[in-house]
């Protein structure tokens, strides 16, 4: 059974249409379900969920390829792109940096890939001019993880600001996590309420926040003095 209804289909394939400016390329790394039980294989939950949702997308535009991986086989690519854990996806395009979503993008989290999409493809993004200035001056580089649940309706901002930073710098790593589905990594950074960002794995912040507090997080993270404030 689809994903997308015949109608919400046909609304992403104009909105691609009209939007979509260069080809995007989205690795998609899954683990196929083993038929025999193996000692110390876990198989993925949703990782066939998520190649079927993201193959119905990347139909709706010829500017978005879907490419998927056996994560086990293409080890090499997987550790280059800096993906451990399935389903994971990395878009690739006009994108500087590094724009990755752990999980399958439903609910809430759905706009979240289809922005990514079209400001992956375009290599722009609706940043602040001072925040492109602070980005550009970056000399350190600065992994962002936004913990989010697809029911939830502040965290698609801070995935969505966390990913256009990483279209904006190639010093910035973006990873969006919907946390129910890697427990462990909600675990090990305490997540206990979403949206939760983490910067460098040092500075935090909890709940959705302006552009001008999220930058800031950056720049303590990387140990840069603070942007000043804009007028």
């Amino acid at each position: 059974m689809p994903f997308l209804k015949t109608q919400d289909a046909k609304a992403v394939r104009e909105r691609f249409a009209e939007e979509l400016k260069e080809p995007v390329v989205v690795d998609l790394f899954v683990r196929p379900k083993s038929k025999l039980v193996l000692p110390g294989h876990e198989d993925c939950m949703y990782c066939e969920e998520a190649k079927e949702l993201l193959q119905e997308v990347a139909d709706l535009s010829d500017l978005i390829t879907l490419k998927v991986h056996d994560i086990d086989q293409d080890a090499a690519l997987a550790s280059e792109l800096g993906i451990t854990e399935v389903p994971a996806m990395v878009m690739a395009g006009s994108a500087r940096g590094k724009v990755r979503f752990l999980g399958i993008p439903l609910g809430y989290e759905f706009a979240t890939l289809l922005g990514d999409l079209i400001d992956v493809s375009t290599g722009s993004t609706a940043l602040a001019k001072p925040t492109l200035k602070a980005l550009a001056d970056l000399d350190k580089d600065v992994t962002i993880k936004v913990f989010v649940t697809p029911t939830c309706p502040y965290c698609p901002g801070p995935a969505r600001m966390a990913h256009q930073m990483a279209i904006e710098s190639d010093r910035v790593i973006a990873e969006v996590i919907e946390v129910s589905e890697f427990p462990e990594m909600g675990e090990k950074y305490a997540v206990q309420g979403v949206p939760k960002i983490v910067f460098n794995d040092e500075v935090e912040l909890v709940g959705a926040q302006p552009e001008g507090v999220f930058l800031q997080a950056v720049l303590e993270a990387v140990g840069a003095s603070p942007a000043p404030a804009s007028r």
